[in-house]
């Protein structure tokens, strides 16, 4: 403990008044012209790498098409590809150019493309020609497409001509420059939008959680949509040096442990849900030697997930804590014991403190977004002032432990109140994974005119198990043995999965209404 609590005293931000990551990152790297950024592969087997020089050109010659099409600093251009090594090149080329991205996957409908464009104001796409079609009938400025569409340019015949000679934009610290779109609670999508400082700020999770050198290659499997995707595949590993590896394919257990053993892993960051099946493949038939350390972001890993892959592979797993709207804030580190079940503790540089149970940043942050997007009203809402001071308020519950470690309980409108008891969904799917019998489990609760709500639990089970009374009976015994017998859950229903939303997140209001 006295190591982290050293390094939090110490640290102190020290922002620059201009960051562009075009220039001052990939083209600081770029100067060792062997240096490895990228390492892409597929389900084929393809396989293709990019130096930090080769994508410092690329980029510069994509920066230039976009220059070219009438873009320039603070237009919005949509960047919706897979994971593909133009996802990298596009989202660079843009930030050369002071153009603010707007990453979304590419498995949007053109409903929701139609509301990011109109919302956002966005004058340029870059897509796949597949993708192209989802796009028809909007007033975009400039087309872009992977592999060429009909009336569209072709994104890599055209960078191919262009040319290298690509000055960087000057770009603020609080400059806007990232878009995200996440969806609330109600109402549609919100557009997080970060300032340059952000992406800088990024590179701190990487030091302190990821751990990177410059000599790691580091595997993360979020998708190209999603604000993870800055923290682990672009903005953080590569402030840092580490190159990435970027696998375009559908998700297999066994694949993922067999390319973790063919590249040489170093750290590898994947969502609670992935892990939880990953525990169940045979470890003993990949060499995973190279692999040092494991993360995890999106849904808290459950304890179990911590212990059994720290008995499976030797190595620690690391859960950590962000929302689009802060980055990455709590977080557990390598030089810092872990406890099963904890978010970790705050990031040297971030205050927080729980204010009636539910997590709260400190203001002003360089984490912290400029705002949701033209919506000033909705972003002036989740902020609170006490005693002179002003946060952000997270609306993710917690509890925080003697020592400061943060445990999460769920979102607020999560928390089940039932007999007067404070019942956190997370400690009822928790206890119940730990059954031989579960693979995934959701709690909600269920209004009861006795008990105000009771626990309700959704629960999948593994592979060639069959729902029974008895079955349930036993479930509900468990859980009231490993956790408060009041937070077992008087109900439990069988299903084949759970609902969940384009990223993986467990979409428990969906459960609340069943």
């Amino acid at each position: 403990m006295t190591g982290y609590n050293d390094l939090y005293r110490r640290f102190r931000w020290e922002l620059p008044e201009m960051f562009n990551f075009a220039s001052d990152v990939v083209d600081a790297w770029a100067k060792d012209p062997e240096k490895l950024a990228l390492l892409w592969c597929d389900e084929t087997g393809r396989e293709e790498r990019y130096t930090f020089r080769e994508i410092s050109e690329r980029s510069k010659r994509a920066g230039n098409v976009l220059r070219a099409s009438g873009l320039k600093k603070g237009d919005r251009c949509i960047v919706m590809l897979p994971r593909l090594p133009q996802w990298q090149i596009a989202m660079v080329g843009c930030l050369r150019v002071g153009v603010i991205p707007i990453p979304c996957i590419d498995m949007l409908t053109a409903n929701d493309v139609r509301y990011r464009v109109e919302h956002s104001g966005a004058v340029g796409v870059i897509t796949t020609g597949s993708n192209a079609k989802k796009f028809a009938g909007l007033n975009l400025r400039m087309k872009l497409a992977v592999g060429g569409a009909p009336g569209w340019l072709d994104f890599d015949k055209s960078a191919d001509v262009a040319s290298p000679d690509c000055p960087p934009e000057r770009i603020g610290i609080e400059d806007p420059v990232a878009i995200y779109y996440t969806s609330g609670s109600s109402g549609h999508p919100k557009g997080v939008t970060h300032a340059a400082r952000a992406l800088y700020a990024w590179r701190y999770a990487s030091l302190y959680w990821h751990d990177l050198k410059p000599a790691d290659l580091m595997w993360c499997t979020a998708d190209t949509g999603w604000s993870k995707a800055g923290t682990a595949i672009l903005y953080g590993p590569w402030s840092c040096g580490a190159a990435v590896l970027f696998h375009n394919g559908r998700f297999d257990p066994r694949e993922r442990l067999a390319l973790l053993a063919k590249h040489r892993v170093t750290v590898f960051c994947a969502a609670a849900t992935e892990l939880r099946r990953l525990i169940n493949e045979d470890f003993s038939a990949h060499d995973l030697s190279a692999l040092r350390l494991a993360v995890s972001a999106g849904e808290t890993v459950n304890p179990e997930i911590v212990r059994r892959w720290q008995a499976l592979t030797g190595i620690a797993l690391l859960d950590g804590y962000g929302q689009t709207e802060t980055l990455m804030t709590v977080l557990n580190y390598p030089f810092m014991p872990v406890k099963p079940g904890s978010m970790g503790r705050p990031q040297p540089g971030i205050e927080a403190r729980v204010i009636e149970g539910q997590l709260a940043i400190r203001l002003p942050n360089p984490q912290m977004m400029l705002g949701y997007w033209n919506d000033p009203e909705r972003t002036a809402a989740g902020k609170t002032r006490i005693g002179g001071a002003e946060y952000w308020l997270t609306g993710d519950m917690v509890r925080e432990d003697e020592e400061g470690y943060l445990f999460y309980e769920g979102r607020a409108d999560d928390i089940i109140s039932s007999a007067g008891y404070r019942i956190g969904p997370m400690e009822v799917e928790s206890a119940l994974l730990e059954h031989p019998a579960v693979q995934e489990s959701a709690a909600v609760g269920r209004p009861d005119p006795e008990r105000g709500e009771i626990v309700k639990a959704f629960v999948v089970l593994k592979p060639g198990l069959v729902p029974s009374a008895d079955l349930a009976a036993e479930l509900q015994a468990h859980v009231k043995r490993v956790t408060a017998p009041y937070k077992y859950p008087r109900e439990i229903e069988f299903v084949a999965e759970l609902p969940k939303n384009a990223s993986g997140k467990l979409l428990r209001r969906v459960l609340r209404g069943r």
